[in-house]
């Protein structure tokens, strides 16, 4: 029979480990400085919470790399999702709906197709349907609508596309006051012209 457990043998299932107590000199086992060194950025307190990319103040790589134009480059910066104003869903991702289907930014967040609706969704043409389906969303291509309508199907905008972008601010011309009718506009005599008395 093992021995009864009480506070005179009670000891800890594993050894214990001496955490590294720094900064308490050079009795301390990490030396003089700590195991930080002499000097310099990374001997100094904060100096550990440098943000991700951080070169030491020279001008980092994401900057000095070439940078190409245009808001929906696959090159543009930033690198990542493109810089546009909706959420591409093609065509072929359609075949989770079922002949005779609604296609609404609801139910493309039913189907996982998208995260929410909090940003416009647009059809894009790549694949191919064979069964005909209804689709109310903010944009549609061409070759979205034409594949759609080919197969049976409608296509509905849920928002004018002359909306959508930025908004141009255009200048009227000023307006031209024309004189009232019945009156006869009198012509300046010109220069040199005396007006007969």
């Amino acid at each position: 029979m093992g021995e009864t457990l009480n506070l005179s043998n009670l000891q800890p299932a594993q050894g214990r480990k001496d955490r590294k107590r720094v900064g308490r000199g050079p009795g301390s086992g990490k030396g003089r400085y700590a195991g930080r060194g002499i000097k310099g950025q990374k001997s100094r307190s904060g100096s550990h919470k440098m943000r991700a990319g951080f070169e030491g103040g020279q001008m980092p790589i994401y900057m000095r790399i070439g940078k190409l134009r245009g808001g929906t480059s696959r090159d543009a910066m930033p690198v990542g999702p493109f810089r546009t104003r909706t959420v591409p869903v093609n065509v072929r991702d359609l075949d989770r709906f079922e002949a005779g289907d609604e296609v609404t930014p609801e139910t493309l967040v039913e189907k996982r197709l998208i995260k929410n609706t909090k940003i416009d969704v647009k059809l894009l043409g790549s694949g191919e349907i064979d069964f005909a389906l209804t689709v109310r969303l903010h944009g549609v291509s061409s070759a979205a609508r034409s594949k759609i309508e080919a197969a049976g199907g409608t296509v509905e905008l849920l928002r004018d596309p002359s909306a959508s972008g930025a908004r141009r601010k255009t200048r009227r011309a000023p307006a031209v006051e024309e004189p009232e009718s019945g009156e006869q506009a009198q012509a300046e005599p010109e220069p040199g012209q005396e007006s007969e008395g």
